[in-house]
């Protein structure tokens, strides 16, 4: 795993989400990718997904899109096709949700985060998404 890239996420996580900017978020998406390859859980966790995600950031005019295929992570920015679930947040609540400060089913309960499509898909994603920042902090710990 590259430091550099854990030693950059630790700070955009210790920023706070008040502090996420895209970037910070392009950032985290970068690391969640790394440690699907190397992680085993993780990788185990997604031998049998299929799933696609837009991103949507609703106060920073940002899109990103994700997917947990063939075992592994990948993500991107802009628009992709036919998701499995569209995903609408400000930055700061978007960014909580990665940074572990906001939890994903309490903004969907409040209305902070809004979802159209396979809410199961979703549900399986943000367990991924935990499982990715688990293992970053393992990492974290070990700098």
């Amino acid at each position: 795993m590259d430091n550099a890239l854990i030693k950059d996420v630790k700070a955009i996580i210790d920023a706070g989400a008040a502090a996420a900017t895209p970037d910070s978020l392009d950032k985290i998406f970068s690391f969640i990718k790394a440690v699907s390859v190397e992680n085993e859980d993780l990788k185990e966790e997604l031998e049998d997904m299929d799933i696609v995600v837009q991103m949507v950031i609703t106060d920073a005019d940002a899109k990103f899109w994700l997917t947990a295929q063939n075992g592994a992570m990948d993500y991107g920015k802009g628009d992709v096709d036919n998701p499995s679930f569209t995903f609408s947040a400000t930055m700061e609540v978007g960014g909580g949700m990665l940074a572990g400060e906001v939890d994903a089913t309490s903004a969907y309960m409040a209305g902070d985060i809004t979802v159209e499509g396979n809410l199961q898909d979703a549900m399986a994603f943000q367990e991924i998404l935990e499982l990715a920042m688990e293992a970053f902090e393992d990492y974290a710990e070990d700098l």
